[in-house]
């Protein structure tokens, strides 16, 4: 009975020693760990200790202080630029992943227009006609002491030779030499654009040094002579030779050779089929920088002096070259999808061009802007057309395809304007609004701000036919307000528009970037009664055999797709046939022709549009400048107004005029008038026809498709033995 406690008291002893224990423990964890940061920092501070004692023997006094300092500084401050700068080039280094970069343009592509008469040429082939080796000495030392004297003494950027262009230009006032290496020219040709920028310039800069890491110089100088733009169209120096002198490029003289190699620099300017004086005048001085180079001797250059290179004459020649541009991207973009295309690489393409149409095209804009253009400050314009279909007759992307390759047409763009609001006010009919809907034209505020109507008045309650016609401005964004604006987003995405449109506040008056071809395509919508009219450029591709690789009317499903419903169209037709008739857009009128548009105008006169179409044809006309300079209050319904009717009305003549759907012509009073017939009375002078008749086409159609079924079974005759042969032979099978 006495036992029992002293075992309770020994439990109750035992507690306290664990409990000692397990603090011991964590004690002890505690010392290690602060031994350890104490030793660790007393490391640390020994051996800065030692550092700084080891830079105090180095220490700089005086000017080297100073100097040093900079230094230091100066490599802070460059090692952070520098990461910057990088983090800016990565975009450019996504094109570099591909592992064909080298052959992403290596279709050589014959283009004919619509008839089948050949148009012009695109596409390189690589490595495989004139190695390197086998280009005449001369045009590559013309070349290399013209372009990029060290180039073979650089890594991709030429330091020295940058610095002495700055100096140079310094001294001339101006810019009179390049500072950009070969390789920095090929890496804009391989992956970039002609962009004037700060951005540009650096994603070259890192991409021309990548290019030296993955080839070597002589593939580099290949790559360079076979990518360059040579002017007329025609890349590299091997089309350049047959194009300029007919000749093989093996077979150039140091005169050919000199003026070739001063086509680099401004091929528009110094091509001999354009201007020959300020081409051999350009060939003299590549040849006085071969002998400053040491190339060659002033003895070795005199007899290309006094008998400067002779080209053949091709001052007649009109090739369509933005249209070729932009159809080889299409060529491109259908080999992605038809296998039997991306196998072959020289191929012959027919496409939707019309010649007579395209030079319409080429003389409208630069006869308005010849005109116009310097009283206006206006110096640059593009215009596409199409039927309503969406199949391209005419393309200009600018008024000097060799002073400048930027396709303004496709690629530029820029602010629509009013030419906008078609899409807001088709919206507002999707939505419940008629033409005849009241909405009030008054001041409207969203936060601080407020869109302001071109005569800076109001008219109170206004129909949306009157406000479309007048192009007032805050019906739409008053209306954008009722059924919101990525309803209107969603109107234009199904009527043809391809880039992404800005949600902002001011889009309904059309401050989101859309292009010229895509309102053209959009429009289009309307001119066909209200099915989607993608933008195409190509009927049918062949191989180098003649073998059939693709038709468009074989190969797509061209069924017509409808985005917006008849009524509506019908609707939106009778305001813009308005527009042309009484509105903004008057000047946009042809003789005997039911003819609808919208004018766009933007901020500070930037941008000027006219988009106009017929049952015939769409046809969207921009102009403005390319560095987004002011013009001189051109507005939509001038210049391209201008522009529009004088292709337009050429376009028309002698044709099978399409209706406009929804639009009776004898309810305008101008067009119930009849049209005059008489081609003296008119200033425009008309050839033959440029379209066919329906029934006409019909018929020549209808025989094409004869004739390609016989070539087709003489073909498959003349493989098997007969006909006989082939259908005992699928009749075994």
């Amino acid at each position: 009975m006495t036992e029992q406690p002293q075992s309770n008291d020994s439990a109750d002893n035992a507690r306290p020693r664990l409990g000692q224990r397990i603090r011991r423990f964590f004690l002890s964890i505690d010392a290690l760990v602060d031994t350890a940061l104490w030793k660790t920092g007393s490391g640390f501070r020994r051996l800065f200790e030692g550092y700084d004692a080891f830079l105090r023997r180095f220490r700089a006094k005086g000017i080297w202080r100073g100097l040093a300092e900079l230094s230091s500084e100066g490599l802070t401050l460059g090692v952070a630029g520098f990461v910057v700068v990088l983090a800016f080039a990565q975009p450019a280094f996504e094109a570099t992943r591909y592992a064909d970069w080298k052959t992403t343009d290596d279709f050589a592509v014959t283009f004919q227009d619509r008839f089948g008469q050949e148009i012009g040429r695109r596409g390189i082939v690589l490595n495989d006609s004139v190695p390197l080796e086998e280009i005449p000495d001369s045009l590559v030392k013309a070349t290399l002491a013209t372009e990029d004297r060290r180039f073979f003494f650089h890594f991709g950027i030429d330091a020295v030779g940058t610095f002495r262009a700055m100096v140079e230009n310094a001294r001339a006032g101006g810019v009179v030499q390049g500072g950009s290496s070969i390789t920095q020219q090929l890496a804009k040709n391989l992956f970039l654009t002609n962009e004037r920028s700060l951005s540009r310039k650096i994603k070259e800069a890192y991409l021309a040094l990548w290019l030296e890491a993955n080839l070597t110089k002589q593939e580099i100088l290949k790559l360079y002579l076979d990518r360059a733009y040579m002017g007329g169209g025609v890349f590299g120096v091997t089309a350049a030779a047959e194009f300029y002198f007919n000749k093989n490029v093996r077979e150039l003289t140091l005169a050919e050779s000199a003026m070739l190699a001063g086509l680099y620099k401004a091929p528009g300017k110094y091509a001999p089929h354009i201007n020959l004086p300020a081409a051999r005048a350009r060939a003299n001085e590549v040849l006085t920088n071969m002998v400053q180079a040491e190339l060659l001797t002033e003895g070795q250059v005199i007899g290309a002096r006094r008998n400067p290179a002779l080209a053949v004459d091709r001052s007649q020649d009109q090739l369509p070259e933005y249209f070729l541009d932009w159809a080889l991207e299409e060529v491109k973009k259908l080999a992605r999808r038809n296998p039997a295309l991306a196998r072959d690489r020289i191929v012959t393409v027919r496409t939707t061009l019309d010649p007579a149409l395209q030079r319409q095209a080429d003389l409208a804009v630069e006869t308005i802007l010849r005109e116009n253009g310097k009283l206006r400050d206006a110096k640059e314009a593009a215009l596409v057309s199409m039927i309503p279909d969406g199949a391209v007759v005419a393309m200009v992307g600018g008024r000097s395809y060799g002073e400048s390759q930027f396709n303004r047409a496709v690629n530029a763009l820029r602010q629509p304007g009013s030419s906008f609001k078609p899409f807001v006010y088709m919206t507002a009919f999707l939505n419940g609004y008629t033409p005849e809907s009241i909405v009030p034209d008054r001041p409207i505020w969203i936060g601080n701000w407020s869109p302001k109507n071109y005569n800076r008045s109001y008219r109170g309650p206004v129909t949306l036919r009157t406000a479309l016609t007048r192009s007032i401005n805050t019906i739409p964004v008053r209306l954008s307000l009722d059924f919101g604006r990525d309803k209107i987003i969603e109107t234009g995405y199904a009527m043809g528009l391809t880039h992404e449109l800005e949600n902002s506040i001011s889009l309904p008056i059309g401050s989101s970037e859309v292009t010229a071809i895509d309102m053209a395509s959009s429009y289009s919508t309307f001119a066909n009664g209200g099915y989607a009219a993608p933008a195409y450029a190509i009927l049918e591709v062949r191989n180098s055999d003649g073998k059939l690789l693709y038709r468009r009317e074989r190969d797509e499903s061209i069924e017509p797709k409808r985005v917006l419903p008849e009524e509506q169209v019908h609707m939106m037709n009778s305001i813009l046939v308005n527009v042309v008739e009484a509105g903004t857009a008057r000047r946009a009128q042809i003789d005997g022709v039911v003819a609808a548009g919208k004018t766009g105008t933007t901020n500070a006169y930037r941008d000027a549009w006219f988009v106009g179409y017929t049952g015939n044809f769409s046809t969207a006309v921009w102009v403005g400048n390319d560095d987004f300079t002011s013009t001189r209050r051109v507005t939509g319904g001038s210049l391209p107004a201008m522009t529009w009717q004088l292709y337009m009305a050429y376009a028309h003549n002698g044709i099978e005029l399409a209706g406009m759907p929804g639009v009776d012509p004898e309810s305008l009073p101008r067009l119930s008038r009849p049209a005059s017939t008489n081609v003296a009375e008119k200033k425009t002078v008309f050839s033959q026809p440029r379209v066919l008749k329906r029934s006409t086409q019909g018929l020549l159609l209808g025989i094409g498709r004869d004739l390609r079924r016989l070539i087709e079974q003489e073909s498959a005759e003349a493989e098997t033995g007969s006909g006989t042969e082939t259908t005992d032979f699928a009749a075994a099978q």
